[in-house]
């Protein structure tokens, strides 16, 4: 299936990104430091950055954390890196941003969860004060709307109706609607605060891939509000890559969606960067974007019971990764670069000579040599010991990057 023109939506600029509008999907991430640590958040921010996220979330959830923003700020953009901050705010968001206005005008977006901005009459006027401060600095706001936040009073209102009127509608139908009445009645209030529709993103998560799909299918049918996608709670490792490229992908592929976040669970003490990884490849994935060089790599079989064609596939896509930020401000177009490491004689051969560069390692039985092919012509044969290899392999990648790429 062809992957369809993208919805039309309105474009909002976060910092110097534009989001929707035709404008390329945007990749953000999510720091999970203590904000009150602006060290900490700043060096994670920059992490997140340099692994290629556009938009950095961080939270703002008490006094100290809304004090520390400018620092961090200011912390990044010494570091020479300008990516947008945006402030996720939930329950005290109205009072954090009018007690530090200088926390409102460094943040580039406010994040707004309708269903937790407070209770009762208190809802609107706590919502009101937010947009207001976002239309005094001229910022942004994504509204969004979480399934497991979602205002109870709306859930309970259609709940009864559904009884009432005998609709016959599913608790997830209702839960669906619920999620997107709030988006939309949000968008408006918003708006008649006096944000434009420039100044408006929309978000619908919830954690169930096909609810997401089907969400999303309708929200795009009901808004030209750019929208953000992903899971609100996509898993750990990968279920978590696997379900939010299962229903990312889908939107996508129909030209909805304007920037996603894939919000893993990391391993204790893991990387933080994954997710950033995780998003890239999904829209990498698609042909939308072209972030990094693609490595295609053998999953081996009983031909290849060595583990070296393993660990220099991964060596590779870790230099790889380590060279980006390099390669990305110093070389026009290296994100196209295309790499093979594969394991025996039945594809290896065909796959490397389909790369920018590859190499193919033996299989059991093989000749123990590595023909190696620069832009489908071999140009050597190596031999060595798996560190040897790598090295020359690295060697050949730098080289054919510096000769290949015009220099920025």
């Amino acid at each position: 299936m062809p992957i369809q023109s993208p919805k039309e939506t309105f474009p909002v600029m976060v910092g110097s990104v534009q989001v929707g509008g035709g404008a390329p999907v945007v990749v953000q991430s999510m720091t999970n430091t203590d904000t009150e640590d602006p060290a900490s958040t700043a060096a994670q921010v920059l992490a997140l950055a340099e692994a290629g996220s556009e938009l950095v979330r961080i939270t703002v959830n008490t006094p100290k954390a809304a004090e520390a923003v400018p620092e961090i700020k200011q912390r990044i953009n010494d570091a020479g890196c300008d990516v947008p901050l945006i402030g996720d705010f939930h329950y005290n968001g109205h009072r954090l941003l009018t007690k530090s206005p200088e926390c409102a005008t460094a943040l580039a977006k406010y994040r707004i969860n309708p269903g937790n901005v407070g209770k009762g009459n208190k809802r609107d006027v706590q919502f009101n004060t937010i947009c207001e401060i976002a239309r005094e600095n001229n910022k942004p706001v994504r509204i969004g709307v979480n399934m497991g936040s979602l205002n109870p009073d709306l859930i309970l209102d259609k709940m009864q109706e559904n009884t009432d009127k005998d609709l016959g509608k599913d608790p997830d139908e209702i839960m669906n609607e619920c999620m997107i009445i709030s988006a939309l009645e949000s968008t408006t209030l918003a708006l008649e605060c006096g944000l434009t529709e420039e100044q408006i993103i929309i978000s619908c998560k919830t954690s169930a891939p096909l609810h997401l799909i089907a969400l999303y299918r309708e929200l795009a049918g009901k808004t030209k509000q750019p929208l953000h996608l992903g899971l609100t709670e996509a898993g750990m490792g990968m279920k978590g890559q696997i379900w939010s490229a299962a229903s990312m992908s889908v939107l996508l592929a129909e030209g909805i969606g304007d920037t996603i976040r894939v919000s893993l669970t990391p391993q204790p003490g893991g990387d933080r960067c994954e997710e950033v990884y995780a998003a890239q490849e999904i829209t990498q994935a698609l042909g939308l974007r072209q972030f990094a060089p693609s490595i295609t790599a053998c999953p081996g079989c009983g031909r290849t019971t060595s583990t070296t064609f393993q660990e220099l596939a991964s060596e590779t896509q870790a230099y790889v990764r380590e060279r980006m930020p390099h390669w990305r401000d110093t070389y026009e177009g290296v994100e196209a670069l295309k790499v093979a490491v594969m394991g025996c004689i039945v594809n290896g051969p065909g796959e490397s000579k389909a790369a920018n560069i590859g190499i193919s390692l033996p299989g059991n039985g093989e000749d123990p040599v590595c023909p190696v092919f620069v832009d489908g012509e071999k140009i050597a044969a190596y031999t060595g010991t798996k560190d040897e290899l790598s090295q020359q392999f690295r060697d050949l990648l730098e080289d054919y990057v510096q000769r290949s790429y015009a220099a920025k």
